[in-house]
């Protein structure tokens, strides 16, 4: 939106509008961490007779429960926070988040940036704490990949895309284990 057109929408419709870095107004809500997914038992019995399940896709739908059921919410969900909900939900023992790029990096876009090809939970912890992975990119991926590893899980690994199965086997990728 034009700067005029977003004030004009943010007075009528009380919405939050605020200047996107690529240019113009954007619409912004609130991004609360998600609980878990509400169909966990559906889904454990699909995946139990080995249907290919999508769920959780793209953070799922914001809900909160109210005394006579679900009522949508205008927020977004992360995507990265909501998987590990669900893989740790599951059981999961590995826990993959596919990305653009082929790894995690410190000093990321920086001339001395370094890839990442395994770090510990508490590595992790302390290089999200200096400022290294962005809160809108790598920093919820590196939370998912923690909390999944804290709540049970052997191995989160992060990787490209176009390399899930070279990430899967150790060939490709960045590997978070616990300490």
């Amino acid at each position: 939106y034009e700067e005029a057109e977003a004030k004009k929408i943010s007075e009528e419709l009380g919405w939050v509008m605020k200047p996107d870095p690529r240019g113009g107004w954007r619409r912004v809500v609130p991004s609360p961490d998600p609980i878990g997914p509400i169909e966990i038992e559906a889904i454990k019995k699909l995946v139990r007779e080995a249907f290919i399940v999508i769920a959780s896709g793209g953070g799922g739908i914001p809900v909160v429960k109210e005394s006579n059921g679900l009522k949508g919410v205008e927020a977004v969900i992360d995507k990265d926070l909501a998987g590990e909900r669900l893989a740790t939900a599951l059981g999961a023992s590995t826990f993959l988040i596919l990305t653009d790029v082929e790894k995690v990096y410190l000093n990321y876009g920086m001339p001395d940036q370094r890839p990442i090809d395994v770090m510990t939970v508490s590595e992790a912890k302390k290089y999200l704490e200096e400022g290294h992975f962005k809160p809108g990119s790598m920093g919820p991926k590196i939370l998912a990949s923690i909390r999944f590893i804290e709540n049970g899980g052997k191995i989160a690994i992060i990787g490209h895309l176009k390399k899930a199965y070279e990430a899967l086997i150790g060939k490709s990728g960045t590997r978070i284990i616990p300490d």
